[in-house]
Formats: C-alpha cells, structure tokens, sequence
C-alpha cells in the first residue's frame, strides 16, 4: 500500500522527485570518480603519521622517496642585503647617489634617499662566472656548488613576524616552525640526541627567538632543543651538590615508579611521552657532552673553521657552532638550525644595516664567512652533502636607495635572495630576477611558502598532504599556498 505523502519528511518528498534523485545520484558517483582520481595523483591529504607517544622520534617514511635525510639551516638573523652579496646589479652602480623616479617618498623606517651602488664590489666566480660580492669570499668561493633564488618575496617587513614567516610560514606567533613539521612527519635517525636543534649565536637570540623553532600546536615534543658550544642544553645536568650515584639511583628510582604505573595505565599516552622525554635526557647527559668537547678536533679542522681565531673572539664562537652542526648532522639530527645575527639592535649585533651598512657588514660578514665557508667545504669532504640539504635564509632583503640622511638600507620584503646546496639541489644555478636595480621581484616570483615547500619536497613530503588539524582546520607549514620550485633541483 502506498505510503500517504503527508506522512512523509521534507527530505523524503525530494528523494520522490525523481529529476532530483537523479541529478543527486549523478553528482554523487562523479564525486566518488573524481575522488579516486585525487587519490591516484596523491593529491588528498594524508592520514598524520602513526607516532608511538613511548619512542616519539622513530624514524617514518616520507610520501615519496627522498632526496635529502636531513638538513641544515643557516639563518642570517636582521635582514642581509642582496645588493651587497649575492644579487648584482649594475644600473644601481649608474644611478648611484640619483632620486629614484617615481619611488617612494617614505620606506619602513622613514624618508628614503638617493639610490646607493653596492657597497662591495663583485666579480665572477667559478666556471659559471656569476658575479658575486667580495663581501663574503669564501662563501663566494662556493657559488659553482650553490643554487641562487633571487626573487623571493615575504608578507611583512617587520623583523618578528618576517622571521615567523620564514620558519613557521606564518607571521603570527603560535605556528608549528619547519623543523617541527620534519621531525613530526619523519622522525630521527639518533634516538639519544634531540631530533630538531636550533644553535644560537654567540650574540644572544634572534628577533622571533623561540617562535624559530617552537612546536606550536604540534605535541611538545616536535620543538626544537636550543643550545651552542657556549650555552649548553638547560637543565641536563644535576646540580653540583648530587653527586652522580645519587643522580643515576634517583633516575633508577623514577624509572621503576613510571614503568609501574605504566602497566597500570598502559593507554596513558601523556605518561608513555614523558617518561619517553626522561629517557632521551638521561642518554643526552652521555652524548651531548662528548658532542660539545671539540678537544678531539684536529688543529687543521678548528684553524679551517676560524674557531682558533684570537683576534675576533665572536667569530670563532660562531665557528665552534659551525663545527658543532656538522658533528650533529654526522649523527643523524633530522634538522639542524643554525643562527648567525641576534636581536635588533640598530644593526650591532645582526644584519639590520639601517644606518651605517658598510662598517656593520664588514664585522658581520668576517663572523660569518670563513666558518661558514669551511662548514660546507667540510661537510661535503665527508660525503655529507649527499643527504643533507643546506640552506642559507635571512627574512627579507634591503631597499636600493639609503634612507635619507643615513648610510644604510631599509627593509625590503619585494624581492630578496636566499640560497640551496646539497642534496638534491641543481649546482650553478641563478633563478628568478628582481628589477634592475634590485627593488623588487619582477620574474619567477617566490613567496616564502615556495621555498619551504621546496625544503620539504628534498626530504620526500608533499607539502599539501603534510597536515595537523587545529582548532578544526587542516593546518599546514605552507598555509593553503605554496609550489615546489623545480628550477633548482637536480
């Protein structure tokens, strides 16, 4: 007996509308088709890594496989200028101390001068002949092995935020930087060091301090662990007072009391990831020290880095740094964060050259050059560079005129230079153009999700699929932007 349509729901009378079942039953296989199809061209969002709360830091496969296993960052903290490095320009060499036409009256900081040439010179380099600053010499001495991206671009020109732009792809605080994205998705190779270290400079913090390498709303675990040659891991070692067979039977102690209540609990996750981060800092307390003692570098390692350098006591700390970062990328830190420039501090103590950009670079650039030269010369001596992805980032670039009044460069977030080598990377290769002189990106545009999208395609990851959900969103390091820049890979 036919059912008396009064009686049925609104939902049901449409089914009964047999146009409407039809065209719905049609739209639904064609969503089914088109599904399968972005399932084949892994274009869906993958399911979170499996992570085991009591060995966070297993090893995970990547997406596909990969070209890089690790990577170091070196991360010039204030802004460097491309004018006076890596990207050469000669009609700014013409228009040198000339009104720039139709610019702007008023930068970042204030009124804008004349334009202003390079204040370095720059001359060929290599069998690829690109023109590079004497600024950097050593570093310049590398260009053959190195792939050039000119024209990448940031969203702010404030120092804070830029740097949370270039880590976490955001320029608010609170979101996940790269190196807690890797070490979330893959894991490390060393279960007895931290996966993800940030060395600081010998300067002090940078300007988004620990939003470089925090986890924000990835589990704790995935922050990255600060510490240098001069500021060594907090808190790893027993006060003065404990002697260390009352340490070890207090951490005995600690152990059998967790793994008791363990039992009892065995789906506590929390307690399974705690006591998991006491025991990666008790076999910290044996490798982290025997790391940090450069006692057993040969003389011709430690005179090739500067770190014997009497004369400039910051750069050869910055160079025990840079031995320190190659000493843990050889034992399998997934992702190494390696700082040079402090907090702003009208450019002294990093690359913020607002006011008298020639004197403050020439400090800077001896701090950074040799021991960051001789870093990948060393690394790759080693075989190194076959796994390792090296990259060498500041936030944004610097404007081409001088502020009025001033002997510096404003900020610039239109078009600036950072650069790749290693793993993967295309060697001897420029990429992307800025105007003539300098000003901003005209050609093979970059925002920064670019090159972090980039990053993590050499480590095997499909940045769209690399996802945590927050909050209900499906967050991402690369936001909903982001495309691998294929010029530069080999």
């Amino acid at each position: 007996m036919p059912a008396n349509p009064e009686h049925v729901s609104t939902v049901g009378r449409q089914w009964l509308d047999r146009r409407r079942f039809l065209a719905n039953t049609g739209a639904g296989l064609g969503s089914i088709s088109l599904t399968s199809l972005f399932k084949d061209d892994n274009l869906l969002a993958s399911p979170p890594p499996s992570i085991d709360p009591s060995r966070p830091y297993a090893v995970r496969p990547p997406h596909f496989p990969a070209k890089a296993k690790n990577v170091l960052v070196i991360f010039c903290a204030g802004a460097v200028s491309q004018l006076e490095t890596w990207d050469f320009k000669p009609e700014l060499i013409k228009q040198d101390g000339k009104p720039l036409v139709d610019g702007p009256a008023v930068t970042f900081q204030g009124p804008a001068g004349n334009l202003a040439r390079p204040q370095y010179a720059f001359r060929p380099r290599g069998e690829s002949g690109k023109m590079v600053s004497d600024m950097l010499p050593n570093l310049a001495e590398l260009t053959d092995d190195i792939a050039f991206i000119h024209s990448l671009t940031s969203e702010t020109n404030t120092h804070g935020p830029a740097e949370n732009f270039l880590s976490t792809g955001f320029a608010a605080d609170g979101f996940p930087s790269i190196g807690g994205w890797v070490t979330y998705a893959l894991g490390s190779e060393n279960q007895n060091l931290p996966a993800f270290v940030a060395i600081q400079d010998p300067r002090g913090v940078p300007q988004a301090s620990v939003n470089n390498w925090g986890s924000g709303f990835l589990p704790a675990e995935f922050q990255g662990t600060p510490f240098s040659i001069k500021n060594p891991v907090r808190h790893l070692t027993s006060p003065p007072s404990v002697s260390l067979a009352t340490d070890r039977a207090a951490r005995s102690l600690l152990q059998r009391m967790n793994a008791r209540h363990l039992e009892r609990h065995p789906d506590d996750a929390k307690l399974a990831a705690r006591i998991a981060s006491y025991e990666l800092a008790a076999r910290m307390q044996l490798s982290v020290p025997k790391l940090s003692d450069l006692s057993t570098e040969s003389a011709h390692v430690l005179k090739m880095y500067g770190a014997d350098d009497e004369s400039n006591p910051t750069k050869a700390a910055f160079a025990r740094n840079c031995i320190l970062a190659r000493r843990l990328i050889e034992n399998g830190v997934r992702f190494v964060q390696l700082f040079n420039g402090a907090y702003a501090s009208g450019g002294e103590l990093n690359w913020d050259g607002h006011n008298k950009l020639k004197e403050q670079y020439d400090k800077h650039a001896a701090i950074l050059d040799q021991p960051a030269a001789a870093l990948i010369r060393d690394m790759k001596s080693r075989g190194l560079l076959q796994d390792t992805l090296v990259l060498w980032c500041t936030e944004f670039g610097r404007m081409p005129m001088f502020q009025k009044g001033s002997k510096g460069r404003d900020h610039n977030p239109d078009g600036f230079t950072c650069w790749l080598t290693g793993a993967g990377v295309k060697p001897g290769v420029s990429h992307g153009v800025t105007d003539e002189i300098g000003k901003k990106a005209i050609q093979d545009i970059h925002p920064l999700y670019d090159l972090n999208a980039t990053v993590l395609h050499l480590l095997g990851l499909n940045h769209e699929r690399l996802t945590f959900q927050h909050n209900g969103i499906n967050r991402r390091l690369t936001n909903v932007e982001g495309h691998v820049i294929r010029e530069v890979l080999a």
